[in-house]
C-alpha cells in the first residue's frame, strides 16, 4: 500500500459508505474496532484481508495500514482506543463475535456526540467488558508472500468456483502437489483446502451483500450444491445464508 494516510487518532463516529465504496490505506496510532451494522465490511493490510458481516467486528492494531471496502450499503461504526488500552491483548487484526448485546453498545455508543459525558463513559466501560469476552473468528484471509503461491491464489481469487486439485493446479503454476502443501502451511499457516473454503466465504458474504440468491452464490463460490453451502455457511457463521441475506 502507497500513500499512507496517518490520522493519529482513531475516530469514533458512524459513517455512511455506498456500495463499492473504499477508504483508503491509513493508520492511526489508536487501535480501532470497525463494526458493519448494515452491509458487509472488508478490512485489507499488507497481511491480508478480513471480512465481517454484522455479526461480527474487526480489531485493528495501532499503527497498522489498513483500508476498508463496502459490500452493499454500508453502515460502518469506529470505535477508537487508546494505545495504551488494549483490551484484547492483539497486536495483529482479528475478527471478533458480536453478539445482540455487544452490538447495541457498539451502535449507541458512535452515534454519542459527546464521549466525555459520565453516561458515555458508562456506556464505554461496559462496551469494553463485552470485547473482553468476545470470541476471535477464522476469517482471515492471508496473502502469499511466495511468488507459486501469489500465482496459484490469484487463480483462485479470479474464479473461486475453480474446482481442480492441487495437484491439477500446480501443473499449470509449475509445482508438484507436495510443493504447494509446503509452502501453503509455511507461508500462510493453514493447508490448501482451508485457504480455498476462506475465500470462498469471503466470496459469498459479498455476493449474499449484494443480495445475490443463495443458489447463485453456491454456484459461483464453487460449492457443489446449494446444501453444502448452506452447511458450511452456517458452521461458520451460525446462521443460514437466508438468515445472513434479511
Amino acid at each position: 500500500m502507497t500513500d499512507v494516510r496517518h490520522t493519529p487518532v482513531a475516530p469514533t463516529r458512524t459513517q455512511r459508505l455506498a456500495a463499492g465504496g473504499e477508504i483508503d490505506a491509513h493508520r492511526h496510532d489508536d487501535h480501532q474496532i470497525v463494526y458493519a451494522g448494515r452491509g458487509v465490511l472488508t478490512v485489507s493490510t499488507g497481511a491480508g484481508s478480513w471480512v465481517a458481516p454484522a455479526t461480527r467486528a474487526i480489531w485493528v492494531p495501532a499503527g497498522t495500514v489498513h483500508a476498508h471496502q463496502a459490500h452493499g450499503d454500508l453502515e460502518l461504526h469506529l470505535v477508537g482506543l487508546p494505545a495504551r488500552e488494549n483490551p484484547l491483548h492483539l497486536g495483529t487484526p482479528a475478527v471478533l463475535a458480536v453478539s445482540p448485546l455487544l452490538r447495541e453498545l457498539i451502535i449507541a455508543y458512535t452515534r454519542d456526540e459527546d464521549h466525555g459525558s459520565p453516561e458515555s463513559m458508562r456506556l464505554r466501560g461496559v462496551l469494553l467488558d463485552q470485547l473482553r469476552t468476545s470470541v476471535h473468528q477464522p476469517l482471515h484471509l492471508p496473502t502469499p508472500s511466495h511468488p507459486l503461491l501469489r500465482t496459484l491464489c490469484d487463480l483462485l481469487r479470479a474464479d473461486p468456483s475453480d474446482n481442480r486439485t492441487l495437484a491439477e493446479l500446480g501443473r499449470e503454476v509449475g509445482a508438484s502437489d507436495r510443493t504447494l502443501s509446503r509452502l501453503f502451511g509455511k507461508d500462510l499457516g493453514m493447508t490448501f483446502p482451508q485457504w480455498r473454503t476462506q475465500l470462498r466465504l469471503h466470496r459469498a458474504l459479498v455476493l449474499l451483500a449484494e443480495h445475490t440468491p443463495v443458489t447463485q452464490v453456491a454456484n459461483q463460490c464453487g460449492w457443489s450444491s446449494a446444501s453444502a453451502f448452506i452447511d458450511v455457511f452456517r458452521r461458520a457463521f451460525g446462521h443460514t445464508p437466508g438468515t445472513h441475506a434479511r
